[in-house]
């Protein structure tokens, strides 16, 4: 089993990774974290090789090499890429806006990401996440749009309809030079707060609150807006503010430089040309603007303000670059103890053998004794029960104890009745000592409920389950006999896994035996170590006897848009 796990593991990075290197890189952190145990640790260093959302699948595959104490934390420390696409509704005419700001577009090579969330906002009180995917917007998909062509179809009805899936993971690109590069949502930096966030371009989202606005203008008395604009470079095309001439007309309105003019009298700015804005600019002497504030800033920076930037972006830039080198520096122990570990090998190895040596002498032993047991019962028993049935083997209810052979029957033919009676007697003693030990196998049409006593099993709904082992079991489990609970509860069954495919076992059932291992009076610990051996020993199948929860009543979920 753990040589299949490794093989699928070793498949998948293969397909996922192509630099030896990052390869190198992502064999040390998995063999440090096995010294060290420390999940956020490896997390941490995992996330400087899973980089891009095509790789996140390499958590999915790491994790059946981490322990199953380990794997709840695991799961709630990884992103989750989600499959399934989720629908809401924003009201693109509220006061407050969407309430959200987005990354990405066809001229960044890749799709529209969430970056940014204002806080009670529509997007957050609808249930987006940062990290969400836009994949089609009033229907239409979105794979090949530009940023701008993404805002015009948002523009187009006033209630917009969003289909997301949540990915984890956030583009970081200021210029169509620079390479992709993806953060995931715990390490981006952003200063989203509860102003009026609006969809801004990849480039233009900084450390500033961008919003859509109206202003309205009045040239009637006076020579001119006082204003001058400019197009944007291919990277981020559009209509600009360049200049404001002090005490002017679009000085007094608010307008200021950088300021994005997407609307003039009802006609779309967001792709025209300079010369044809001019000309709109000039046909009238009242106008109405729609204006996104500051989207454009950084094209018109001075000197300072660049530098700012660029000081900020290579603090970023050396904060990363330190947690690698942390992350190798640290990785040198682990080729340091690559003795011990071989070493730790060599001893697993030499123990599984001498439990498997063990286990077939016990086998063996069983088998001599159920051999004995027979012949015994045939001399003893043999032609006074001929013609009737002779008694079913104790293999079948019991592995573990095999009781001595009834005593040798008396030659008086008045003690038939009595010595009938000890036979049956001893039969059931015998399939009571086994339940005693706490172990039963399985036969066909077998009884779970034969393994317990009345008391343990009263007013209980007891199943017997056959579980494929395919991948991982994926079920968590909590309580135990030193608990409040009292017995070992099933706490979360994860989607993929073999119990859930399964289906016949959900959160709240309790497990009373595994394998034949009888659990109603074992600790957690106990019931987390029987279900890894079972699960980790030969066989296609592993056994699960259960007692179903009681059905609850509960409300359906509404999700409201």
């Amino acid at each position: 089993m753990e040589k299949k796990v490794a093989r699928e593991f070793r498949h998948k990075v293969d397909i996922l990774i192509d630099s030896d290197a990052e390869k190198d890189y992502l064999y040390d952190v998995l063999r440090m974290y096995h010294q060290s145990m420390d999940l956020p640790v490896l997390v941490g260093d995992l996330k400087l090789v899973i980089n891009e959302p095509s790789r996140l699948p390499m958590f999915e595959a790491i994790r059946p090499l981490i322990p199953l104490k380990h794997q709840v934390e695991y799961d709630s420390l990884t992103p989750k890429r989600s499959r399934k696409l989720k629908e809401v509704r924003l009201d693109r005419t509220h006061p407050e806006g969407l309430g959200l700001s987005v990354r990405g577009g066809l001229e960044f090579s890749c799709g529209l990401f969430i970056s940014q969330l204002v806080n009670g906002g529509q997007a957050d009180n609808v249930g987006l996440q940062l990290g969400d995917e836009i994949v089609r917007i009033n229907g239409y998909s979105i794979e090949s749009c530009t940023h701008g062509e993404v805002i015009n179809l948002i523009r187009t009805k006033k209630t917009v309809s969003l289909k997301v899936r949540h990915v984890g993971m956030i583009p970081v690109k200021s210029s169509s030079e620079e390479s992709l590069k993806w953060q995931f949502v715990d390490q981006f930096v952003s200063d989203a707060g509860d102003g009026k966030i609006s969809l801004a371009g990849l480039a233009s989202l900084g450390n500033k609150e961008i919003r859509e606005k109206k202003v309205f203008i009045s040239l009637v008395g006076v020579k001119g807006m006082g204003c001058s604009i400019s197009s944007g470079p291919t990277q981020k095309p559009g209509i600009f503010i360049s200049n404001i001439k002090p005490g002017s007309v679009s000085a007094e309105v608010g307008l200021e430089v950088g300021d994005q003019i997407v609307e003039v009298d009802g006609v779309d700015f967001t792709n025209v040309e300079h010369k044809e804005a001019v000309r709109i600019l000039k046909s009238s002497r009242s106008l109405t603007l729609v204006v996104l504030t500051g989207a454009g800033k950084e094209l018109f920076q001075t000197e300072e303000e660049r530098m700012n930037d660029y000081y900020r972006h290579e603090r970023e830039r050396q904060e990363l670059m330190q947690q690698k080198r942390l992350a190798l520096e640290t990785n040198k122990i682990v080729k340091e103890q690559l003795e011990k570990e071989r070493q730790r090998k060599l001893e697993i190895t030499q123990k599984t053998a001498e439990e498997q040596e063990r286990f077939q002498k016990e086998i063996e032993q069983i088998e001599v004794q159920e051999q004995k047991f027979k012949k015994e019962w045939d001399e003893d028993w043999g032609e006074r029960d001929r013609g009737r049935e002779q008694p079913r083997s104790l293999m079948s209810t019991g592995a573990d104890i095999i009781p001595h052979p009834p005593p040798e029957s008396k030659k008086d033919t008045t003690t038939d009745d009595h010595t009938q009676l000890t036979a049956d007697e001893l039969t059931e003693q015998a399939v009571e000592l086994r339940k005693d030990q706490g172990f039963q196998k399985y036969v066909e049409d077998f009884d779970p409920y034969s393994m317990f006593t009345s008391e343990q099993i009263v007013g209980k709904d007891v199943r017997l389950l056959r579980i494929k082992k395919e991948g991982s079991l994926d079920l968590a489990v909590e309580g135990g006999i030193s608990s409040p609970l009292g017995k070992i509860v099933v706490s979360a069954i994860y989607d993929g896994g073999a119990a859930d495919k399964h289906g016949g076992i959900v959160k709240g059932d309790q497990i009373m035996a595994v394998n034949g291992k009888i659990l109603v009076d074992a600790t957690l610990p106990e019931a987390q170590t029987t279900l890894a051996k079972s699960w980790n020993s030969g066989g296609d199948w592993i056994d699960l006897v259960i007692a179903v929860s009681p059905p609850k009543d509960y409300e359906d979920e509404v999700t409201f848009f």
